[in-house]
């Protein structure tokens, strides 16, 4: 009983703590799929990087077309195909090319842009598509 009821307690806490809510959740679409990685030009520097997390979460949150919106930071690498000398990554899926293509060119996308750029050193893109 007792094993059962610390189950229940741990569980319990852990679909709290962890679990996301309605609002949190992202929807991923398979047609579309953007993958961008950021190099900052002063990855240590805390200030700089709560300017890019800002303007890039700011962006995220009024964009009219990214789906998913999941940005990363490199784990520690376990294996030695694993390339983590990025700073941060982002990837945003899309219903269609079209639509990354509106994401591209609205008013939150370009605004990151020029709060940003002077933050980073260098960006790959890496857009995909299903099959």
């Amino acid at each position: 009983m007792r094993n059962t009821i610390c189950t229940l307690l741990f569980l319990t806490f852990a679909v709290i703590s962890y679990g996301q809510t309605k609002d949190e959740m992202r929807e991923f679409d398979p047609n579309f799929a953007h993958t961008v990685y950021f190099w900052l030009k002063s990855p240590d520097s805390q200030e700089d990087r709560k300017a890019f997390e800002t303007s890039l979460q700011k962006f995220l949150d009024n964009s009219a077309y990214a789906k998913t919106k999941f940005i990363g930071v490199p784990p520690k690498a376990s294996r030695d195909v694993v390339d983590g000398s990025f700073t941060y990554s982002l990837i945003v899926t899309f219903e269609s090319a079209e639509a990354q293509q509106n994401y591209q060119d609205e008013a939150p996308h370009q605004l990151f842009i020029e709060e940003s750029s002077d933050l980073w050193s260098k960006v790959i893109v890496y857009d995909s598509k299903s099959i």
